[in-house]
């Protein structure tokens, strides 16, 4: 027989997804240049040289078992020292190669990072606006995902109904700063508080409360912000990352958990992540992307167009009328829709060939997200469309 849960799961597909196919369908009725598709948040600038130049270089430095053999189940030693010491010396930190576990992106690394400090039946804690994909993580832990509502002055969190969501059941918080869908950047005074909070709710309970926190956008962050690292605020956290974003490797799933070298059994985490491997079929990501990264840690992609086509929209959404409040980094922006039904006012959307999600998987009703890693010139064609199914549809 056919597992019922996954069965289930088809009728509950990723909206994004569903809009993402929609656009490459019409893309085939009228031409995808025609189709402003802000669906899917898939990089849109190139890969650093670097990065492409140092696998050429891999191909020919190193033997065949070394590029495309297994890897240690805990991932590349050479590769898990080099990130460590990458992030010492960006944040401060004082991490080893132990501290690291490689994982296929940072899906891979939020999945691995809740199996390893949950068991079925706690509660994990997250905050709206959040990624969809968090359920089927936290419940294929066995665990139950609670979602704190959105602080919609400015999305930051909110902490009264975090507060009075809070209890002894709770074994870990989820966070993702730079926030997809909101674009949105944890300040450090949030930070301070979050990690105030948890050290108290830690005594109170006499247990770890683990701070996972989800940063694949970590280095897409605009002009006066500023991006903290968590782990510098909070022991007890793990950091999830990928270069899906940073060097726009989407396709290649490549990231790590980093454990606090402070937090608790910070020396068995990444052996327990492989077992957690073990029992999953993860089994370490490609030996050729390990070492691939590992020769351009300090380094991304050239960004900076992300921020250009923020700015775009951004003036043109504020002078249709739209309430927004402005991202602080990532490729997302996150405008309140025209109207209280978000999937009504994305549907209109479609008959003006603009794709927009709305927001309720997100956890937040009444808003849209528009993923703008697209071209700029599609950017400023897209808002002749924009007018004109704001004017015909809602009259403004």
């Amino acid at each position: 027989m056919i597992n019922e849960t996954y069965k289930e799961m088809l009728g509950r597909k990723s909206v994004i997804r569903e809009m993402s196919e929609f656009a490459t369908k019409r893309g085939k009725e009228i031409g995808y240049e025609n189709v402003f598709d802000y669906s899917l948040g898939n990089p849109s600038v190139p890969v650093p040289d670097e990065f492409n130049n140092g696998l050429i270089d891999l191909i020919h430095e190193k033997t065949s078992i070394e590029l495309h053999g297994y890897s240690p189940s805990v991932g590349n030693t050479a590769v898990k020292q080099a990130i460590a010491e990458s992030l010492n010396r960006r944040f401060g930190m004082n991490y080893t190669g132990n501290h690291i576990f490689p994982t296929t992106g940072a899906a891979g690394a939020v999945a691995h990072a809740i199996r390893c400090v949950t068991k079925p039946g706690d509660e994990v804690i997250t905050f709206a606006p959040f990624f969809p994909e968090y359920h089927p993580y936290v419940e294929g832990a066995g665990a139950i995902l609670k979602v704190v509502p959105a602080n919609t002055e400015d999305f930051q969190i909110n902490f009264e109904a975090f507060d009075e969501m809070m209890n002894e059941n709770v074994a870990a918080v989820l966070i993702n700063t730079p926030n997809n869908p909101s674009g949105i950047v944890y300040s450090a005074g949030t930070l301070k508080r979050l990690s105030e909070y948890l050290y108290k709710k830690e005594s109170e309970y006499g247990h770890d409360i683990f701070l996972i926190s989800d940063e694949p956008y970590r280095e897409i962050v605009f002009a006066g912000v500023e991006a903290p690292y968590v782990s510098g605020f909070y022991k007890n956290t793990l950091s999830c990352y990928s270069y899906s974003k940073s060097l726009s490797l989407p396709g290649e799933r490549i990231g790590y958990v980093a454990a606090n070298p402070e937090c608790t059994d910070a020396e068995l985490i990444s052996a327990i992540c492989a077992q957690i491997s073990r029992g999953t079929g993860h089994n370490c990501p490609s030996s050729m992307m390990q070492l691939g990264v590992a020769r351009v840690l300090d380094i991304t992609s050239d960004m900076s167009v992300y921020e250009t086509n923020m700015n775009i929209l951004y003036k043109e959404l504020t002078s249709l009328g739209f309430e927004v409040i402005k991202p602080g980094g990532t490729f997302y922006i996150f405008p309140k829709a025209l109207e209280e039904d978000a999937i009504a006012f994305c549907t209109k959307a479609k008959k003006y060939d603009l794709i927009l999600v709305p927001s309720d998987s997100f956890g937040v009703k009444g808003y849209f997200r528009m993923a703008y890693c697209i071209d700029t010139a599609k950017v400023k064609r897209s808002l002749a469309a924009l007018r004109r199914f704001v004017e015909t549809e809602y009259k403004r």
